[in-house]
């Protein structure tokens, strides 16, 4: 059983948190078009894979709690629970900054109705917060693997 959650931890990680990652990236693509349909799609599923995220959560915990007594782990070893805090501060940029720009942005470039170039005040924001999502993710990934 704990090789079954490991797996399906691993998976959910990579078709998961990965598209967490990428799609805001996809979304300034989007902004700096001036597509707002996409990037109104783009904000929804950014939303929706965010909150699907807390499944790598899930089967995380049940690795952890189907793991060998030998590997003594817990939620208070280091790098289990450096690896809670620094994905819960990832979707919390994700869901209450990332998303809500992307939504902003799109009702603009709506508003405006340009084919090009519409509107990009919105782009610092998305760029900074996924990026620092991303960074935190990346850091969640390398605690994982090294397990210090």
């Amino acid at each position: 059983m704990e090789t079954l959650f490991a797996v399906l931890h691993v998976v959910s990680a990579v078709f998961i948190v990965g598209p967490m990652a990428i799609l805001p990236m996809t979304a300034m693509r989007a902004v700096r078009a001036g597509n707002a349909g996409q990037v109104a799609v783009l904000a929804k599923s950014t939303n929706l894979i965010s909150l699907l995220s807390l499944l790598v959560v899930f089967f995380g915990f049940g690795v952890m709690g189907l793991a060998d007594k030998k590997y003594d782990l817990s939620i208070a070893t280091p790098w289990i629970l450096w690896s809670i805090v620094l994905y819960v501060i990832a979707l919390g940029l994700t869901l209450f900054l990332v998303v809500p720009t992307m939504r902003r942005a799109a009702e603009a470039l709506q508003a405006v109705d340009t084919p090009q170039g519409g509107e990009t005040s919105s782009y610092p924001a998305i760029a900074a917060g996924s990026g620092v999502a991303s960074l935190l993710l990346v850091a969640v990934v390398v605690l994982m693997v090294w397990k210090p």
